[in-house]
């Protein structure tokens, strides 16, 4: 569903992200994770198409990201570690303005979006400007936004931020819960005890190259470890 292919990004001298093969399968949840600077952002915004690569390419559901960019979008749900919200409409107007954005039918995307701000536990200031949300509540607009058009890939990055522990655990359910109905998620996240949780693989990167991949178990193989925690700070040591 997701595929890189020696996806490579410079800044100047800095190389970010260095020829990155990877690829995150149907149905599978899979979570990135590697210590700040590591070039994970970096990453999600080159598969999102925000940034263009240096080298290499990223294509999802089989649609190269830059050739056939609306295409790739066209599946596709993103949630970034901030949400970027126009905060002079109120939150139904956000999800009409998204709405448009896929063509979506206006009796679907009216029904569609209540029934995700109600899901998601905004639908009581669905009326209210943006400006007035707390962060926890801009990033249950942005989860709404991001499945409004039933996209086949959701990506996103540090979804646990600003959230109390009842919403992170109905996220947490929720996503896993849609990966066995097929969807694909691809999460990157500090939160090492929820990756190990829900992830069915894992990739590690650090100084921009991935220097694991598996599912948990595969990959605290590779130090013996039996703690996670361990394990990442030794592979990324």
């Amino acid at each position: 569903m997701i595929r890189t292919e020696g996806l490579t990004k410079k800044f100047g001298s800095t190389v970010a992200v260095d020829n990155l093969n990877m690829e995150v399968h149907p149905g599978e949840f899979f979570s990135f994770l590697g210590p700040n600077g590591a070039g994970k952002t970096t990453t999600i915004k080159l598969v999102t198409g925000l940034l263009i690569p240096t080298e290499g390419r990223a294509f999802i559901d089989g649609k190269d990201v830059q050739l056939d960019p609306v295409g790739a979008k066209q599946v596709v749900g993103y949630i970034p570690d901030r949400s970027f919200l126009y905060e002079k409409l109120t939150g139904r107007e956000f999800l009409e303005f998204v709405g448009g954005l896929y063509e979506m039918d206006g009796r679907r995307l009216e029904r569609k979006a209540d029934e995700l701000m109600e899901l998601f536990g905004v639908l009581d200031v669905a009326d209210l400007l943006i400006e007035e949300y707390s962060h926890g509540m801009k990033q249950k607009l942005s989860f709404s936004a991001a499945f409004l058009h039933d996209p086949k890939v959701i990506i996103v990055d540090e979804p646990w931020v600003g959230l109390d522990p009842k919403s992170i655990r109905f996220l947490k359910n929720y996503l896993k819960e849609k990966v066995r109905d097929g969807l694909s998620v691809f999460m990157s996240t500090h939160t090492l005890s929820i990756a190990e949780e829900v992830s069915d693989r894992v990739g590690i990167i650090n100084g921009g190259h991935l220097i694991a991949e598996g599912t948990v178990d595969e990959i605290m193989a590779l130090k013996k470890s039996r703690n996670f925690e361990d394990m990442f700070l030794q592979l990324t040591a």
